[in-house]
């Protein structure tokens, strides 16, 4: 039985979701870690479908300023996902790859920039990989954006594309630990819900 928004989804609809969430926030993890050159774990991450204002106050609250890469999904599914980068994951990435932190945004140049986009698009790209060999699928992405604004303003976005069929978002959060630190992953994944039932009936957890 096709739902109609993801308020609609049963438990072990979520329970597959969360079990992709966590294959994918692993390999994401692995990919990090051959990138800057260091050992990195994540947490069991913790997989939610949420409100987007749930969301935001999820990330930070609809004022905290983050910087997000985001890239749109096409292909079998359609949708948009969005890696949350925070001030802590930022210096960790550049930090280790170009030897330098920050300590705000405005502080960001063009080959740091470069570097998150680089980061984001890999992350992306290895979770959506993870999903796609799953379910057995194909999903293509396009060139990833980057911008530092108001989490409520990068939430924006996927709001204006599918918030007219649902309120509601898949969010997936969990730790990156390198040199005994923790610092927060947070990913953000919005197919619209005929994407979302055909993925489900992919995954064999809806009936054709």
């Amino acid at each position: 039985m096709e739902i109609k928004n993801y308020g609609d989804l049963s438990g072990l609809e979520i329970d597959t979701l969360k079990e992709i969430g966590s294959i994918g926030t692993g390999n994401a993890a692995t990919a990090l870690s051959q990138m800057i050159g260091k050992e990195v774990r994540i947490t069991l991450p913790e997989v939610r479908i949420m409100g987007y204002n749930e969301a935001i106050e999820w990330i930070g609250g609809p004022e905290s300023i983050t910087a997000g890469v985001l890239s749109q999904l096409g292909g079998e599914i359609n949708g948009i996902m969005l890696s949350v980068q925070q001030m802590d994951f930022i210096n960790l990435v550049l930090s280790n790859v170009l030897g330098a932190s920050v300590k705000d945004f405005n502080g960001l140049h063009e080959m740091q920039i470069s570097t998150l986009v680089e980061v984001g698009n890999i992350m992306i790209s290895t979770f959506i990989n993870a999903l796609s060999g799953l379910a057995e699928i194909g999903i293509t992405l396009t060139v990833p954006a980057f911008a530092v604004d108001m989490q409520g303003a990068i939430l924006s976005v996927p709001m204006a594309a599918f918030g007219g069929q649902s309120d509601y978002i898949m969010t997936i959060g969990g730790n990156f630990v390198c040199d005994g630190k923790q610092v927060p992953c947070r990913l953000l994944l919005s197919p619209d819900i005929r994407s979302l039932n055909f993925l489900l009936r992919k995954l064999g957890v809806m009936d054709e």
